[in-house]
């Protein structure tokens, strides 16, 4: 066996999958255990979309140290009533993907998590915010915030609908957070989410934005 074979990974196992994120053949276990790891794989990378295909087959659930704000409980139909404004957040989220394309599912979660955390500021009487440290989740919470305070004006603007409050906000960004998790599947660089997101929408330049489709099963 000569180097030119070996996977430029380990260096031991023979290169045998080409990896398109790094333009050259690895061995089949570094590509299962460093994808979307230590490789930031394309979305259309053959073994990816294997990988995706088969975890949302087997789903695993949320780990109870894990689950974003558990303390939190919300109305049961409150999902059913706004599923207008959760379908606009994942709509936010997959306009500013496309802008942004290093975006990954964490991103998103620290936009949202963050985001949540300041709407329950907000509840107390005590407005604090903190963004996330990483540009591209700050940019995605600006985006998100500003989508916000868009429907709240829109739903004031018009008395036939019912008024946005801000207790139905934070309980749906915490929603929101906990579906994503559960459609992700925790590696550092994964983009599950999002491409579960895509997969909702015709295409995020072709959607009209009062006309989402609704992403909730």
């Amino acid at each position: 066996m000569t180097d030119k074979k070996l996977c430029p990974i380990c260096n031991r196992r023979r290169a045998e999958r080409y990896c398109p994120a790094k333009g050259e053949k690895i061995c089949a276990i570094d590509c299962g255990t460093e994808r979307e790891v230590t490789i930031d794989c394309p979305i259309d990378c053959a073994y990816l979309v294997a990988a995706h295909r088969w975890e949302q087959g087997h789903p695993k659930p949320i780990a109870e140290s894990e689950v974003p704000f558990p303390e939190v409980s919300f109305p049961p139909d409150l999902i059913r009533t706004r599923q207008a404004v959760l379908s606009g957040l994942g709509y936010t989220v997959l306009i500013y993907a496309a802008d942004q394309r290093s975006l990954a599912d964490s991103d998103v979660f620290a936009a949202m998590q963050a985001l949540a955390e300041t709407r329950r500021t907000l509840l107390s009487g005590i407005y604090y915010e903190k963004l996330p440290e990483i540009p591209v989740a700050a940019g995605l919470y600006a985006a998100l915030a500003k989508f916000i305070e868009e429907e709240k004006k829109h739903a004031a603007e018009h008395p036939e609908f019912p008024a946005l409050k801000d207790a139905e906000i934070f309980h749906m960004l915490v929603f929101f957070l906990r579906f994503g998790r559960l459609r992700s599947n925790g590696r550092p660089r994964t983009r599950a989410f999002i491409e579960f997101l895509r997969s909702q929408f015709p295409s995020e330049a072709g959607v009209s934005k009062e006309e989402p489709r609704i992403i909730l099963p």
